[in-house]
């Protein structure tokens, strides 16, 4: 006659066992999903290349102005500016 003790962790408590494999099921279920941020840095170069994107329509647009011989050229507000930015630095 052959008897079976189950000795050993698999027959201790089998319990216990099952409901280890439930929390282990349902960790996997509780798993956040993947999620991404953009930092701070990025934003500002996103928003820069949209600015860059205005100032290149502009330089085109001066540009076509200057082919054409239609830019006209405000002495005054060309100073001003100029005033303005050694003013300020």
């Amino acid at each position: 006659m052959k008897i079976n003790n189950n000795i050993g962790p698999s027959g201790i408590n089998p319990y216990k066992r099952q409901m280890n494999k439930l929390d282990a099921a349902a960790n996997t279920q509780n798993k956040k999903a993947d999620k991404v941020e953009i930092s701070s840095t990025a934003k500002e170069m996103q928003q820069l290349s949209q600015v860059s994107v205005q100032r290149q329509q502009k330089v085109e647009e001066l540009k076509l102005q200057v082919e054409n011989g239609t830019y006209k050229l405000n002495a005054k507000e060309t100073a001003k500016s100029i005033i303005n930015f050694y003013h300020n630095k």
